[in-house]
C-alpha cells in the first residue's frame, strides 16, 4: 500500500515545520474581509491581521475550507494510489467536515477517511501529528483512523480571552455565553469541551487569569504519561512565552510546541488571547 497521507485544516494552527516534517497537507479556512477573501496562513499573516485589525472600521468574517481546497488536495493523492486521513475542525464551530465530505464523494474508488477532531488549534494539531507519527512508525491505515478517532478524549486546549467580544460576534461563545455582558471587563478563563467553547471560571485580572489557567492545566495533566504541550496566542507572544515557559516548569513535558493561531481563529478569539492545549498518551 502506498504511504498513507494526512490531512488537516488551518484551524489546526500547526507550525510550518510540523507540516513540512510529517508532509501535511492543510485546507486553509477562508477570512472575508469586506469585498476580499483570504485564505487562511497563506493570503494573510497574523502579523498583516492585526495590524489591520488594530485601524479597520470593518470587521472581518470567517467561512470553512471549500470543497475546492479538499479536491485540490485530494486528487494530487489519490492519483498516486494514497490511502488519506483527514482530520478536520470541530463540526461544533466549522462546517469544515461538510466541505471533506464533498470532496471525498467526487473519488469513491478512493480509499479517505475524514474524521472529526472536536477541536482546533493544537489540541486538534496534537491529534493530526499523532496520526502523522502512526504512519511514520508504519501503522495500517485501520490503525491510524482508530487512532484518530480516540484521540480528541487525550487532548485538550484552554485559553484566556482579553474580551468576549470577538467569540459573541462571530456567534462561537457556546456555553460561555452566561459570562457575556458581565464578563467584558474581566479575563474569562475557557476551554473547548466536545467541540464547543465552555466557561471554566470568570476572574478579574489578566495575571491572576494566567496563574488559574496553570493551576488548571497541571492538575489535569497530574500523573498523566507522555504529556505534550502546546503554547499559543493571537498577538499575545511575550505572555504566551511566560505561561508556556511555567507550564514546562510545572508539567515536565515530553514534547513542548510553539503555535501562533490563524486569523481565523484570532478572528473568533480576538487579540491578546493566551492558551495551552495539551495531550496525553498519543
Amino acid at each position: 500500500m502506498s504511504r498513507i497521507a494526512i490531512v488537516t485544516d488551518s484551524l489546526a494552527s500547526l507550525p510550518e515545520e510540523l507540516i513540512n516534517q510529517y508532509d501535511i497537507k492543510v485546507a486553509p479556512q477562508v477570512l472575508v474581509w469586506g469585498d476580499e477573501s483570504y485564505l487562511d496562513g497563506v493570503d494573510i499573516t497574523p502579523h498583516e491581521f492585526y495590524v489591520r485589525l488594530q485601524s479597520s472600521k470593518e470587521m472581518p468574517t470567517t467561512s470553512q475550507a471549500t470543497l475546492a481546497s479538499f479536491k485540490e488536495i485530494f486528487e494530487t493523492l489519490v492519483p498516486e494510489g494514497r490511502p488519506i486521513v483527514a482530520i478536520v475542525g470541530s463540526s461544533k464551530l466549522t462546517a469544515t467536515i461538510n466541505s471533506a465530505e464533498q470532496a471525498k464523494s467526487l473519488f469513491p474508488d478512493a480509499t479517505i477517511e475524514v474524521i472529526d477532531s472536536l477541536d482546533v488549534a493544537m489540541s486538534m494539531g496534537f491529534q493530526v501529528l499523532a496520526a502523522a507519527r502512526a504512519v511514520e512508525a508504519g501503522k495500517s491505515f485501520e490503525e491510524v483512523v482508530s487512532l484518530a478517532r480516540g484521540a480528541h478524549k487525550h487532548t485538550g486546549v484552554m485559553f484566556v480571552v482579553d474580551t468576549l467580544e470577538f467569540l459573541h460576534r462571530g456567534g462561537r461563545i457556546g456555553g460561555a455565553k452566561r459570562l457575556f455582558g458581565t464578563a467584558l471587563s474581566l479575563k474569562p478563563l475557557l476551554e473547548l469541551q466536545e467541540g464547543r467553547v465552555e466557561a471554566v471560571e470568570n476572574i478579574r485580572t489578566k495575571t491572576k487569569a494566567f496563574k488559574r489557567l496553570l493551576e488548571v492545566v497541571e492538575e489535569r495533566l497530574a500523573g498523566q504519561s507522555n504529556v505534550r504541550i502546546a503554547g499559543l496566542h493571537a498577538a499575545a507572544e511575550q505572555d504566551a512565552r511566560a505561561v508556556l515557559d511555567e507550564a514546562k516548569n510545572r508539567c515536565n513535558p515530553m514534547e513542548t510546541i510553539w503555535s501562533e493561531v490563524t486569523p481565523v481563529i484570532g478572528t473568533h478569539a480576538g487579540p491578546g488571547t493566551v492558551g495551552l492545549a495539551y495531550c496525553t498518551d498519543l
